[in-house]
């Protein structure tokens, strides 16, 4: 059933997205309402599963990993189909699946420390599921825009960037732990934080801002359900002619002018641009008016729509110390 939300609570809801630490006081006077009205609200979202997590998002390649991302189609056979997604759930180097209907049936990412890696674990899913995957793709990730969630205002905000070049930035084990704590209790006080991990506030403050400021924490969010608020998610996945890089900078300034906008995905080989909307339609919509806006520069357009956006375990492993 549809969870109906006012301007207030699209207010709060854009607010926490950009920055779920920001302080029930900094908030009020954002929006200029009281500091109880706020608290209020933000808990009635989470009680009414509007919001599902406060999430810390972090950047993988500043921990030296390299992205990897694999479309999937199967084969009708139900039964093999939820052992190859159990599979994917069990796999440590698997850190994110979305289960789609469209042009694929799932796509996963997925990180390994180099692209000889990549081979032997995409080769090793192969062999074992050969009687399902009718159809495979994979694909290096080269960077991602993160855009606020800007549907709730429809006011325009800049993106922020994840993937670009590999660093292997030194982190010891207090990192680590903040880390592992935080990208599923991103609003939790420093306080908490510090009992988690056996440290002081301080100590832990100091820790959040190195990882901020070194890019591996790029920013603090909220998870929303979609389909309480009865919004839909769709992947377009577009495979681009010869291209000049201005053309590119082009459509992706074309893109960040949509409110819909969630992503911009900039693979080896093609471009995902990722849409929130009330319905198909609107998505169409969107589609329609991007193809005719640049003829020369896009040769084709797959669809997918997201049925379940999923952090699996291997995401929690790469908040582990690699020894």
């Amino acid at each position: 059933m549809e969870q109906k939300i006012d301007k207030l609570d699209c207010k709060i809801l854009a607010e926490l997205d950009k920055n779920c630490r920001v302080s029930d006081g900094v908030l009020a006077k954002r929006i200029k309402r009281s500091r109880q009205t706020v608290a209020y609200r933000i808990n009635r979202l989470v009680k009414d599963g509007v919001i599902t997590g406060f999430y810390a998002a972090i950047n993988p390649n500043k921990m030296g990993h390299r992205l990897f991302k694999i479309y999937l189609k199967f084969r009708n056979i139900p039964k093999r189909r939820e052992e190859l997604i159990s599979y994917l759930r069990q796999s440590m180097n698997v850190y994110w699946m979305g289960e789609c209907d469209g042009s694929w049936d799932i796509i996963f990412a997925l990180y390994a420390k180099d692209e000889y890696m990549f081979y032997s674990l995409k080769n090793e899913l192969l062999s074992t599921f050969k009687d399902i995957i009718v159809d495979f793709y994979g694909d290096y990730l080269l960077d991602v825009k993160q855009y606020p969630k800007m549907y709730f205002t429809g006011k325009l905000e800049k993106p922020v960037e994840f993937g670009g070049v590999v660093v292997q930035n030194k982190l010891d084990s207090l990192d680590f732990r903040i880390l592992d704590y935080v990208i599923g209790n991103a609003r939790a006080p420093t306080v908490e934080i510090a009992k988690r991990v056996s440290s002081t506030p301080p100590t832990v403050s100091s820790r959040l801002k190195k990882l901020e400021k070194l890019g591996v924490i790029i920013q603090y969010r909220i998870g929303v359900n979609l389909i309480r608020l009865g919004l839909e998610y769709y992947k377009a996945i577009v495979r681009l002619e010869s291209h000049t890089s201005e053309e590119l900078k082009e459509l992706l300034e074309y893109c960040s002018q949509l409110p819909e906008i969630q992503y911009f995905i900039r693979n080896l080989w093609q471009i995902e641009p990722e849409f929130v909307v009330r319905n198909y339609n609107e998505y169409y919509d969107i589609i329609n008016k991007l193809k005719e806006k640049f003829p020369q520069t896009i040769k084709t357009v797959d669809s997918v729509i997201l049925r379940t956006d999923e952090w699996t375990p291997g995401f929690k492993k790469m908040m582990m110390p690699t020894s």
